[in-house]
């Protein structure tokens, strides 16, 4: 008997509800604080004194390998509700939320989600951007699968060159409409912006925010091994674009395969009807001039004033004002200041969970006693262990262990910058004690890190964009643990065969 290769959003519903449902990502992170808060029962605590290095001609704090003191001989425990600020367990979401500057993680990125969902949804409700892409790509639907090649390298290289990281949450809210009313899915729109950022962070032979770093503070020169990490940029890039097209293809033909079918049908609702969408009206080549203006004066600002999470929030904040502005007085949309205040508003809300599950994670570090090398911390115990650990294999098996621990590791330190400044002090004067060079060691470090963004929850501008695609963390994982298998698999190889060919 032959079925309908689409099936009704209600259908789809009923059959997810008779299955197994992952839990929800609260409750993910709601069980990882418990862990984390067992192990300050289990592990005692350790600190680690600091050193000002110039690394790269900017002067950096990083740990001296030699000066860790465990606190004390015993765990010390934690309260189950803390006073004066301190952090416990019932404390960790709120601690979580406002920790940090507006200079990161938490409150910083907590501000910069809100305010660029706010500012998207300014500039979504002209409707002048969802008819300026259809012309551009939504009419040539046969060449659909050749754009979202073209997207993965350009992200790629956008993670490879300047280390991209939130900056690719507006990309995310406008791509995904976009792929949905073309027959894809936001799975897809997530793989080739944020993931394909992932892929070029992780095989980058230049990215300011890790392996230059990590070089720096390994004491290898900076941008050596370029020529093999290029190559493992092209092949890891390559074989993103090849799995994210054939995955797409599926999706297109059959959409209820799709995890994300039930949570894409508000993108299905949204969209405006082709007719609508086939010409552009009034008003239409003002706003995606300013609109490409504004993505321009980002991309500067980025490039040549290292603009960052204050500067950008504020940049499509301005944008979003400005492209409003302009709506109304052409009447796009039927938009009115009321409207585009209500707009505004929706778009901030729209992400607000996303924002929500950066402040849990950051308060799940907190209670492992933060990533503050100087303060008492569980983590600095864990990275001691692993750095004693790793002395006592050697050669290949000590670079592929060197690689797992990164990837480990990058749960609780997602800054690729701070994760380098933690661990290359203790891990490139370890692969000189096993007989493994310390671009091995960088590699490791940049390969772990990278690709396991692309999967741990403590990642803000993974659960950004996710918010952007609104997608549950896991149903991302559900889609996403494949992937990282074999991205795994790949990084193993890669650092096998440099540790065997002493690279």
């Amino acid at each position: 008997m032959q079925t309908s290769e689409t099936e009704s959003p209600d259908v789809v519903e009923r059959f997810v509800n008779k299955t197994w449902a992952m839990p929800d990502t609260y409750l993910i992170l709601l069980a990882v604080a418990l862990i984390a808060f067992a192990l300050n029962f289990l592990i005692p605590a350790g600190t680690y004194e600091t050193v000002t290095s110039v690394v790269n001609g900017s002067e950096r704090s990083v740990i001296d390998p030699a000066s860790y003191q465990q606190v004390s001989d015993e765990p010390a425990g934690l309260s189950l509700f803390a006073e004066g600020g301190e952090i416990g367990l019932l404390n960790f979401a709120f601690e979580g939320m406002v920790s940090g500057s507006k200079w990161g993680a938490s409150i910083g990125v907590f501000a910069f989600i809100l305010l660029t969902g706010g500012a998207f949804g300014l500039i979504f409700a002209s409707g002048s951007v969802e008819r300026g892409l259809f012309q551009v790509i939504a009419r040539k639907r046969e060449a659909g699968h050749f754009y979202l090649a073209l997207l993965c390298f350009l992200f790629s290289i956008g993670g490879a060159v300047f280390g991209m990281g939130e900056e690719v949450i507006p990309f995310a809210l406008i791509l995904v409409p976009l792929l949905v009313s073309m027959g894809y899915d936001s799975i897809t729109a997530i793989m080739v912006t944020y993931v394909a950022t992932q892929v070029g962070f992780a095989t980058s032979w230049m990215n300011p925010f890790g392996v230059s770093i990590a070089q720096g503070i390994a004491g290898v020169p900076v941008m050596s091994g370029s020529v093999p990490r290029m190559l493992l940029w092209l092949l890891a890039t390559c074989g993103l674009a090849l799995y994210t097209v054939i995955y797409a293809r599926r999706i297109q033909r059959r959409p209820t395969l799709s995890l994300a079918y039930c949570s894409d049908q508000v993108f299905r609702n949204q969209t405006q009807s082709v007719s609508a969408l086939k010409s552009m009206v009034r008003g239409d080549g003002w706003v995606l001039l300013l609109f490409c203006a504004g993505i321009a004066w980002m991309i500067w600002g980025v490039v040549e004033r290292n603009y960052f999470l204050p500067e950008i929030a504020t940049q499509f904040f301005t944008m979003g004002i400005v492209i409003a502005a302009v709506a109304i007085l052409f009447g796009l949309n039927g938009l009115t200041a009321n409207k585009a205040a209500a707009a505004f508003r929706e778009g901030a809300q729209q992400l607000l969970p996303a924002a929500m599950v950066v402040a849990f994670a950051k308060g799940i570090v907190l209670l492992l006693g933060g990533d503050d090398p100087q303060g008492a911390s569980v983590l600095n115990t864990v990275l001691h262990a692993a750095g004693n650990g790793l002395a006592d294999v050697s050669g290949a098996v000590s670079a592929w262990f060197m690689l797992l621990f990164q990837t480990v590791f990058n749960f609780f330190i997602t800054s690729g910058s701070g994760q380098a400044a933690l661990t290359m002090p203790i891990m490139a004067p370890l692969a000189d004690v096993v007989g493994v060079s310390r671009q091995t060691a960088v590699l490791a470090f940049q390969l772990g890190d990278g690709f396991s963004n692309i999967v741990v929850p403590t990642s803000a501008s993974l659960m950004g964009c996710l918010g952007a695609a609104r997608l549950d963390w896991g149903v991302w994982l559900r889609f996403v643990l494949p992937l990282m298998g074999m991205l795994f698999l790949f990084a193993s190889a890669a650092v096998v065969i440099a540790a065997i060919s002493g690279f």
